[in-house]
């Protein structure tokens, strides 16, 4: 909870542009702690002048001035609570938006790490959480304190004795409150982990519906989803059997300060030291007192159902990205000479072994070089360091000379095109999808780079055409049908360099031919790298690399690949085999 605390003055520092704001909120919760003590100062005078003394005069002006102070209250505190929580609603707009953009600037091993529903729950319900500290906190902390002094105030003012009598419980209000408060935040600490568990259930059980229903597993994900739910469950009922301890706990307690003050009180009136009226007005300022003493011990209550999240957005807040633009980095310009792996090795931060192992090789502008290899050999993991997905363990990268975590990222990323064997499309229009390989591209732009990949025709053919909706990860599309459209966004984005994945996985034989048509024409006069399972599709690469356990195990073009007895060789036989492609 330590933790918890240090963070919270954090949120301060984004309160900084609103200070004018907070100033003005600030005399707004003034304004309706004076009307309160006026209320309260106001009992005396209507005893004493209007019920003991019969003034007709005090008989007109008392009651309208309790109207005038109810109606200053009023609109002292609408103006208040809209005001401090209109800044606390920009207050966690501004923190969700500087978490977004933080995790979209982390490399790939942060999303390795943490599950993209895990990230979710942090971006929406911790920040959510983070809304109510600061719209409660803002709107009720300042006028609840300022209520309290001014009716301690108007207590002392009064009768110090009896105020002294009256707060004698301050003290074990506060050890309560903050008894309570411990509990309250391991609770919620605990009920946000697994909220974002549940978020992770549902997440794979829906995106993995296929699945599930194949292997006919419903009941396991809803045991899965039911574990889950019932923790969470339990969670919430403890925390509010202890939130909702408080208000009793405070009543009571009041109610022991009310006594004494009665008792002390009422025998001053009866010896005469005291009028009606003042012990009135005093206690009528005591019981508007506990008032706010139960709601600011609330709002306790809250920043400590809240601290979790707090320390949980700050916590990705404060993951430095372990891949960023160093001070002075180079902006390139394009790709102009060549490209060189210079023994470059790679370890992934949670592995013990390398993935790869001293590669060096040089690749010149235009030439066309493919990659192939045994499943898990390391080809993925050497086409992701070269637009710094990952940075090398050991080696370097240099492109055109230029080591590459040198220069911008931006402008590296910009000299590139990538086309994944995981086709990944947005929940939107097929122009939107193609489109987003250049921005504020034109329709024509976007009609030529799908014609080039062979896919006009099928979306011509669809209902809406450019403007049909390919619904979650191109689900109403073919495997065929998407990637087509990913490498159609490659070809709109017409960089001097491509990386292809297994790019034509998933197409059958007729659109892999109109597609490595296509490629050919794209390829001419640029520097294209081809991941491929398929031999096939490489045969007429200029060279050809072939990567086993993470090393070179060989280079050169396809006839003297073959002609060697290696593993290269052994690939392209079980390839050829009947009945394996």
């Amino acid at each position: 909870m330590k933790k918890g605390l240090t963070l919270l003055p954090r949120l301060l520092l984004y309160l900084r542009p609103y200070w004018g704001w907070l100033l003005l909120g600030s005399v707004l919760a003034l304004v309706v702690a004076g009307a309160e003590g006026a209320i309260a100062w106001l009992v005396k005078p209507a005893m004493d002048e209007i019920f003991l003394k019969r003034d007709l005069l005090m008989l007109k002006l008392i009651p309208l001035a309790l109207l005038g102070a109810y109606v200053l209250k009023g609109a002292g505190r609408y103006a208040q609570s809209y005001l401090m929580a209109a800044v606390g609603e920009r207050v966690i707009a501004t923190i969700r938006r500087d978490l977004y953009t933080h995790i979209q600037g982390m490399p790939l091993a942060f999303f390795s790490d943490l599950h993209s529903a895990e990230l979710m729950s942090r971006v929406i319900n911790d920040v959510n959480r983070l809304a109510r500290v600061s719209s409660q906190v803002l709107v009720m902390a300042v006028r609840q304190v300022a209520t309290i002094l001014a009716l301690l105030a108007v207590m002392v003012l009064r009768e110090w004795v009896l105020a002294l009598i009256a707060v004698v419980v301050f003290p074990f209000v506060g050890a309560i409150a903050r008894a309570i408060g411990q509990k309250l935040y391991r609770i919620n600490k605990r009920a946000q982990e697994k909220i974002a568990e549940l978020n992770t259930v549902l997440h794979e059980a829906f995106a993995g519906t296929k699945i599930v229903k194949a292997f006919g597993r419903e009941r396991h994900e809803q045991e899965r989803f039911d574990r889950v739910n019932r923790r969470l469950l339990d969670l919430s009922l403890k925390d509010h059997r202890t939130d909702e301890l408080t208000e009793p706990l405070m009543e009571v307690l009041g109610a022991l300060g009310i006594m004494g003050a009665l008792w002390y009180g009422g025998y001053q009136v009866i010896q005469g030291h005291m009028t009606p009226g003042s012990f009135f007005s005093f206690t009528a300022a005591v019981i508007m007192l506990y008032g706010p003493v139960r709601k600011l011990s609330r709002i306790a209550n809250t920043i400590q159902q809240s601290t979790s999240s707090v320390e949980r957005v700050f916590e990705i807040l404060d993951t430095r990205p372990a891949i960023a633009d160093r001070p002075g980095a180079t902006v390139l310009s394009g790709f102009e000479g060549r490209l060189e792996f210079d023994r470059v090795s790679f370890r992934y931060p949670s592995g013990e072994a390398p993935v790869l192992s001293d590669i060096s090789l040089t690749v010149r502008k235009g030439e066309v070089v493919a990659f192939v290899g045994m499943s898990g050999a390391g080809k993925t993991t050497l086409m992701d360091l070269l637009p710094r997905f990952y940075d090398v363990t050991a080696g370097r990268i240099l492109l055109d000379g230029h080591d590459i975590r040198d220069v911008t990222l931006a402008s590296l990323r910009a000299q590139m095109g990538l086309v994944t064997q995981e086709t990944f499309l947005f929940n939107d229009t097929t122009f939107y999808n193609i489109a987003y390989g250049k921005p504020g591209a034109t329709a024509e732009e976007v009609e030529r780079a799908a014609r080039l990949a062979h896919c006009h025709e099928f979306i011509a053919a669809l209902p809406d055409g450019y403007h049909a909706q390919v619904g979650e990860r191109g689900v109403r599309l073919s495997g065929g049908q998407r990637q087509r459209l990913a490498i159609a966004r490659a070809f709109l984005k017409d960089p001097p360099m491509l990386i292809l994945d297994e790019a034509t996985s998933e197409l059958d034989s007729e659109s892999e031919f109109m597609v490595q048509q296509a490629l050919a024409d794209l390829m001419k006069g640029r520097t294209v790298l081809v991941i491929a399972h398929r031999l096939s599709t490489v045969r007429n690469a200029d060279r050809i690399y072939v990567i086993h356990e993470g090393r070179i195990a060989a280079a050169g073009r396809h006839e003297e690949l073959i002609a060697r007895d290696g593993v290269y060789r052994r690939l392209y036989a079980l390839q050829m085999e009947p009945g394996v492609r």
